[in-house]
């Protein structure tokens, strides 16, 4: 934030607090040189907000560049630069200049941190991000209606997700987790609710029953969390409580696993994509989030099926596949040179309006409430598997910064290790050991 935004946001005396128009939160001390200089000064003794003069200074266009990263999706399908231009409409007293790169939600963080002050002004996210980014301070905190937004406005199971501390950071736009698709050709609802009979289903020799793909261990999860194994408890956030993925019930999922990756009907991530796969009808099932509908759907048409992710059955006892749930996101960068357009510009990609934009571009569910509940969402059937696979088959994903640093690396590589073969039942619990061992380091 730059000295003329500091000197036009309102604050609260001693700390921090936001410009109701804006949705900037600085921290200032209302007096001494850093007493800002354009206040109804009003109410200044008791510390109260004041009226944010922005916008009223000077009516001048003021020519300004915005960098905005997304994934490709949010560009193929003209989402990004719709809102965009409707943004620049709404606002004639900025001339922008924009600059749109393809960075995924997933790959966000990785790139913020590599140079926070070149990175884009506003940008998606995956919310386990979040403890890096605020660690960093690469991550504004968020303000006035823009907080007021997020706290009122998005769905009970999405505004946590974006929260450290009861701080807003972020403005969820979906939902984030995975559900099962399948091909209606090769499997019926009959087939589909258990692992096992997907797997037992007769395919022709050429087809795969089933796709695994660990997703760098986001995937992943669902096995072990759905056989009641966790990392730092139940919500992810005690480290006393440690890792159990090495108990009995862990080894015996990665035996599970190792059958199932081995299996010749089991195609691995990595080998061939599910794209090649789809085309011909060479896959019954596979895991994957809303983000990809529309491709799947144009390869399949009628053919392509939904569903709740399955159950399996590793030990003897049918558990329920829980997959990890949180949201994507939008950001704003710390230090951007144009913080008040910036933060201007998430709120309105993440408001009511444009959360049915980018559903109807793009297939991803609102987190908005009043977005979500809107007819055209409700009658959807890609919706109600989201909601039913939030509500049923998923657990919250971890965000403290712990987990974080250390499973995605640790438990990416157990799927990996497994199908080059340095995993097997023969030392499937020393391996275990020693993920848990690295996960518990102190």
């Amino acid at each position: 934030m730059n000295e003329k935004e500091k000197n036009l946001c309102n604050v609260s005396d001693g700390g921090y607090d936001g410009c109701a128009s804006c949705g900037l939160r600085q921290r200032f001390r209302l007096s001494g040189k850093f007493f800002p200089e354009r206040w109804d000064r009003g109410s200044i003794p008791g510390g109260r907000k004041r009226k944010c003069l922005r916008g009223a200074a000077s009516g001048e266009t003021q020519d300004i560049a915005l960098k905005v990263w997304c994934p490709q999706n949010q560009i193929d399908t003209g989402t990004m630069s719709q809102m965009q231009e409707n943004f620049a409409a709404a606002h004639p007293e900025y001339n922008i200049t924009w600059t749109t790169e393809v960075v995924g939600e997933d790959k966000c963080q990785d790139e913020v941190l590599k140079d926070v002050g070149n990175a884009a002004d506003v940008f998606l996210f995956s919310n386990d991000q979040l403890p890096q980014l605020v660690e960093a301070g690469a991550i504004a905190q968020l303000g006035g209606d823009t907080e007021t937004m997020v706290r009122n406005d998005m769905a009970d199971s999405v505004k946590d997700t974006v929260m450290i501390d009861d701080k807003v950071y972020g403005i969820p736009f979906t939902h984030n987790t995975f559900f099962m698709y399948y091909d209606k050709t090769l499997l019926d609802e009959s087939d589909i609710t258990s692992l096992e009979k997907i797997m037992a289903k007769e395919t022709a020799d050429d087809v795969y029953n089933y796709y695994f793909e660990s997703a760098g261990g986001w995937k992943l999860g669902c096995y072990y969390y759905g056989a009641g194994c966790s990392i730092f408890g139940p919500d992810g956030s005690d480290l006393s409580a440690g890792v159990d993925w090495n108990s009995p019930t862990g080894l015996a999922v990665t035996n599970y696993l190792i059958d199932l990756i081995n299996n010749p009907k089991c195609a691995f991530d990595g080998e061939i994509t599910v794209s090649e796969l789809i085309e011909s009808h060479r896959l019954g099932a596979w895991f994957d989030g809303s983000w990809n509908y529309q491709l799947y759907k144009d390869a399949l048409g009628d053919d392509l099926g939904m569903a709740v992710i399955p159950t399996f059955n590793p030990d003897g006892t049918d558990y329920q596949l829980l997959g990890f749930y949180g949201s994507k996101a939008i950001g704003v960068n710390a230090q951007s040179k144009n913080m008040a357009a910036a933060v201007q510009f998430a709120a309105f990609i993440g408001n009511e309006e444009n959360q049915i934009l980018r559903y109807e571009l793009s297939q991803q569910v609102p987190a908005n409430k009043a977005a979500g509940a809107s007819e055209k969402v409700l009658a959807d059937p890609l919706a109600t598997v989201l909601i039913n696979e939030s509500n049923t088959a998923s657990v919250a994903q971890p965000v403290n910064s712990t987990f974080s640093a250390r499973y995605w690396s640790y438990a990416g590589a157990i799927p990996t290790e497994i199908r080059s073969g340095e995993i097997t039942k023969d030392n499937a619990q020393e391996k275990l050991d020693a993920f848990v061992a690295a996960m518990t380091a102190e």
